[in-house]
């Protein structure tokens, strides 16, 4: 490792990637300190506490928690991971966008411009239901309100999205890794020393004892290492190309295979589950709601941490890694493109039946992928406060005795590497590690694994 870190610094080009790159996260990270003109921060950062698991608390992760203070960042990187998200779901349903993104290269710079207008369009839009949202419920938090504040509260939040989308593209263009990720990277890991310093607070006040401490490592360690082992895992299925003569060339007579990796919709899949689950809440509340009796009551049932809310938001996720898995892997577009080169797989008739035998496969290791994906984004809610049982109607006290402590109100500890945030941290590495490794076989240099290759979850 300490050679590889050696090499790295050695190469004059990838040297100079790794200090564009460290300088522009600097630069992110200055900006999460400077706050909005005429906001109170202090007293938005003690609401967004009580926020943790719905969407404020997700957007706010995203955004490093610049949201909870509402410094220049704080719609964070949100409005460009929507407008690509939207971007993808129309490229399948309109045909403009269809033809563009299958002309290279310069098809894809269109689709990147539109990306960006969309993003503006989002951040003006974000930014102005901020700004009343924050002159109705805070109205003690904002120095001065009216029209001058909301003009510069969405002239300052959208210059500073645009900013940071800059900041995200200049980073992939002339650094290290996807600049976007990493932004979003560099703001979910600065609150490790924090979450790392508030653990031995509570260990030395008696909070958290020993055994629960190395409980909580082994346990860290062991989700961090099923995430790798799941990020990496894919399906190979086997390809052959028979062979073919173009002028006085013969191409082909390969065998190769068509790899399926088993989470394919990464982290988008929790994204939608927690912004559909939250749009119930934020339309009670927006409409005062909560006074009709069974209103109030559903409302409960679906708050953070109810038995309801988990139960909805792990079927939300199996259903959107099955959409969204299906929107950005086509099988029948697959199948074209092998028998078009003149590929297929051994024992299945090329065309339609490929198409449903590679469907077939993806609809299976799918299954599993959004499991994976349910339970590590629920595991946070199990060791903090537990399944909450106790909640359910008729059967919830039964349970509730009948279960281990354990399960009904777990560990009562911040389990910092968990559920989105666990996701995004490990990902992100994994695919920066791999664009270094890259770099360093390309210039023959030994990469970090020594033997063996790292493989990311885009190979």
């Amino acid at each position: 490792m300490i050679d590889s870190l050696k090499n790295i610094f050695a190469i004059p080009d990838l040297r100079r990637r790794v200090f564009y790159t460290f300088g522009l996260l600097a630069v992110y990270r200055v900006g999460a300190h400077i706050p909005t003109p005429g906001v109170d921060s202090v007293a938005l950062e003690q609401f967004f506490k009580t926020q943790a698991g719905s969407l404020l608390g997700l957007v706010d992760l995203f955004s490093g928690g610049n949201l909870s203070r509402l410094t220049i960042f704080a719609l964070g990187i949100m409005p460009y991971i929507s407008a690509s998200i939207i971007l993808q779901l129309l490229t399948v349903i309109w045909p403009y966008l269809e033809k563009l993104s299958k002309e290279g290269e310069l098809g894809r710079k269109k689709i990147t411009q539109y990306t960006r207008y969309g993003t503006i369009l989002l951040s003006v839009i974000q930014s102005a239901g901020i700004s009343a949202w924050i002159q109705t419920q805070f109205p003690d938090a904002v120095a001065y309100r009216g029209w001058l504040f909301s003009a510069m509260t969405v002239l300052t939040l959208t210059t500073g999205t645009a900013f940071i989308m800059w900041l995200g593209e200049q980073i992939t263009e002339r650094g290290i890794g996807n600049g976007i990720s990493l932004i979003i990277y560099a703001g979910i890991v600065v609150g490790l020393p924090a979450a790392i310093v508030e653990t031995i607070q509570d260990m030395r006040t008696g909070q958290l004892g020993l055994l629960s401490i190395i409980f909580l490592v082994a346990l860290m360690v062991a989700v961090v290492a099923v995430v790798v082992f799941v990020e990496r895992a894919q399906r190979r299925i086997p390809v052959q190309y028979a062979r073919r003569v173009v002028g006085r060339r013969m191409y082909g007579g390969v065998a190769t295979h068509l790899p399926l990796r088993v989470n394919t919709g990464g982290v988008i899949p929790v994204i939608f589950a927690s912004s559909i689950l939250s749009i119930p809440t934020m339309f009670i509340q927006s409409f005062n709601l909560g006074s009709v009796g069974w209103i109030s009551a559903i409302e409960r049932q679906i708050q953070y941490n109810m038995p309801l809310y988990n139960i909805l938001y792990m079927v939300f996720i199996i259903f959107f890694c099955y959409f969204y898995t299906s929107i950005i892997f086509n099988p029948v577009d697959t199948a074209d493109n092998l028998k078009k080169y003149g590929g297929f797989i051994p024992g299945i008739r090329p065309g339609r039946k490929t198409a449903e035998y590679i469907d077939r496969i993806l609809s299976r290791i799918t299954f599993g992928g959004a499991l994976y994906l349910a339970l590590v984004a629920l595991l946070p809610v199990f060791l903090i406060s537990g399944l909450n049982l106790q909640a359910l109607p008729f059967i919830g006290g039964s349970l509730q005795r009948a279960l281990p402590d354990i399960v009904t109100n777990g560990l009562g500890v911040k389990f910092f590497f968990g559920g989105t945030s666990l996701l995004i941290v490990v990902g992100v590495a994994m695919d920066t590690v791999q664009q270094v490794e890259s770099q360093l076989i390309m210039r023959h240099y030994d990469g970090f694994l020594k033997g063996s290759r790292v493989r990311g979850r885009r190979s």
